[in-house]
């Protein structure tokens, strides 16, 4: 399969997906990695789409990603003797660890964890931020608030409270069970939700060791705040904007999206854009203009990733919305202008031997006619410093580990072949010329720039560069 885009979709299994020649369908027009949503759905749905994506893998002979998006904890208040209320602005509402069902003054918050770390003058977001409220006293086990933004109020609806950071794991019991079962399976990737700060990350990864690579939602304030510190302890970031959404002012969304997007291309850690791309197209055939100039900014701005959700999860039109997705991407990436923005905002270069290579190929790449940057990897981590630099061509990554492979699916302009292990850099050279042409991603009389290092087969030992014609 030959690569026609750089940037790549993430796509989400749900029961819109029906059978294994649905996910062969999705792959053939362009998703690159797949996620399993583990806030819906059982253990043995989860199973069946992990197969069906791991046989059309074999079928199509391409490395996929999967990634497991853990749940996190769900913050809700508790039910109504009616089963809902309405709340009028400006008058007082009670929250209490009371199990007893509540009525328009009070109701249960079953999170001592919240109560906790409020205070007078925060607020609390109510129904997806439908409700606002104000704290206006604390107790021992309660809360006293002004309601800011009224309205109804129905039974176990959700809480989200901005401005603090809660004494509260990410990792509910829930997810502990979940995460267990999906690397039982083998996902490759696992998406953390709730990520308040650097520590969360650690927790995550003691579980995890390295039989996945980690991913840190963010959708939290805090985890804005502290998002270099979390974008170093794990291996790439989802840009969660739903949550991200209410928790933080929408105008001011779209500015954060760049700065992680910036932060995450400097450190080299893939990020991934999500939420509500082309949300129409759950019921549409065709998407809203807002959404293609959202999709094609995200495109613009260096995201190596982008995510469809509910569009192919429970959407009525799941082919479509990638087909619609791979488009937007493709006429963004051969616009006149997209490469020299690429260029204008590509990261500092560290002062090493393989980001020297990197940015040697990605400058060769913009002044020859370079039909494929090769570069033979273990571990991927060289693959992923030429994919930082955003070079003008592809990068075939020759590997010979299927795991690294299916890992690098998600990182920008990369395109993997598992290949026997290589003993020596003459190899990768002769290699390299006989898989581009067999990917189709080089024909004869086509330059090839190749990429490897000595001592072969150490990481981080990428010291050479060969520019090759096909013959």
């Amino acid at each position: 399969m030959s690569p026609d885009k750089k940037v790549k979709i993430l796509a989400t299994l749900g029961p819109a997906i029906k059978t294994i020649d649905d996910i062969r369908q999705l792959v053939e027009n362009g998703v690159n990695l797949f996620r399993l949503n583990f806030s819906h759905g059982e253990h043995a749905d989860h199973a069946q789409r992990f197969d069906w994506v791991r046989e059309v893998e074999q079928q199509l002979n391409t490395p996929i990603g999967i990634l497991m998006d853990l749940q996190g904890p769900k913050l809700r208040v508790g039910k109504f003797a009616e089963g809902k209320v309405i709340l009028q602005r400006g008058q007082t509402l009670r929250l209490d660890l009371d199990s007893t069902p509540g009525d328009a003054n009070r109701v249960n918050l079953p999170h001592p964890e919240i109560i906790a770390a409020l205070q007078p003058g925060m607020s609390l977001l109510l129904d997806d931020g439908r409700l606002r409220l104000k704290v206006t006293d604390k107790q021992a086990d309660a809360v006293i608030t002004e309601v800011i933004a009224g309205g109804e109020l129905s039974d176990r609806k959700g809480v989200n409270v901005p401005e603090a950071v809660l004494q509260l794991s990410p990792l509910t019991e829930k997810d502990r069970r979940d995460l267990a079962f999906g690397l039982e399976l083998g996902v490759d990737w696992v998406a953390l939700s709730f990520v308040q700060r650097p520590e969360d990350i650690i927790e995550a990864r003691q579980l995890i060791g390295d039989r996945a690579l980690l991913m840190a939602k963010i959708e939290k304030p805090s985890a804005v705040i502290h998002l270099e510190a979390i974008a170093k302890l794990c291996d790439a970031i989802m840009v969660a904007r739903g949550d991200l959404g209410v928790e933080v002012p929408a105008e001011n969304v779209p500015r954060i999206q760049k700065d992680i997007i910036r932060t995450c291309r400097q450190l080299g850690k893939p990020v991934v854009v999500a939420t509500q791309m082309l949300e129409s197209m759950r019921f549409s055939p065709a998407p809203t203009r807002a959404e293609v100039t959202d999709v094609a900014n995200a495109v613009a701005e260096g995201a190596d990733a982008l995510m469809l959700s509910a569009e192919t999860a429970s959407g009525d039109y799941p082919l479509e919305a990638v087909q619609m997705m791979s488009k937007i991407i493709r006429q963004v990436e051969n616009g006149p202008d997209f490469q020299a923005q690429l260029d204008v905002s590509r990261p500092q270069a560290e002062a090493t031997a393989s980001d020297a290579i990197s940015c040697a190929i990605r400058r060769i790449s913009s002044i020859l006619p370079v039909a494929a940057l090769v570069n033979y990897s273990e571990s991927g981590a060289s693959s992923l410093r030429a994919s930082r630099e955003r070079p003008k061509a592809p990068i075939l990554s020759l590997t010979p580990s299927l795991d690294t492979a299916r890992r690098l699916s998600v990182a920008w302009g990369v395109y993997s072949v598992v290949n026997q292990r290589l003993h020596k850099a003459e190899d990768v050279t002769r290699t390299a010329l006989e898989i581009a042409q067999a990917q189709g991603m080089a024909r004869r009389g086509d330059t090839l720039v190749i990429t490897a290092g000595e001592p072969f087969g150490q990481p981080g030992s990428t010291n050479s560069l060969r520019i090759e014609i096909l013959r």
